[in-house]
């Protein structure tokens, strides 16, 4: 059997409904950082198999709104990595459910920190 290369992507699927939207029906971009920190969060643990915390969220663009009833797609990939961080960018994509038409709508970059039992930075083991 070969070994099972690590992950360094994941994705998130999420519809946006009247609760995530503010009085013009748009995503709160409060939502989509949550969103997104969610995607990053599970990105970097599933890479170093480690518990991750959010050290920081660098540039955050918002390119176009997203609307009540469209469906979103997080794509999150790890970019780099540290010693005990790692930098993961996280695109988010608006689908139509009928139209299938997709556009990117959002994308941003987070640092993720690996922590030990004692709740302290941990080293990430390199690949072999």
């Amino acid at each position: 059997m070969l070994p099972i290369a690590r992950p360094t992507e994941a994705r998130l699927l999420e519809i946006v409904f009247p609760d995530h939207t503010n009085h013009l029906g748009t995503l709160f971009g409060g939502q989509a950082l949550a969103w997104m920190d969610k995607a990053a969060f599970l990105a970097a643990s599933r890479y170093s198999r480690k518990v991750v915390v959010t050290a920081r969220s660098e540039q955050v663009d918002f390119h176009v709104p997203v609307r009540t009833g469209q469906m979103v797609e997080l794509i999150a990939t790890v970019l780099s990595v540290g010693r005990t961080s790692m930098k993961v960018d996280v695109a988010m994509y608006t689908e139509d459910l009928i139209t299938g038409e997709r556009e990117l709508c959002t994308r941003g970059t987070f640092v993720m920190i690996a922590l030990g039992a004692d709740h302290k930075p941990t080293p990430i083991d390199q690949p072999a």
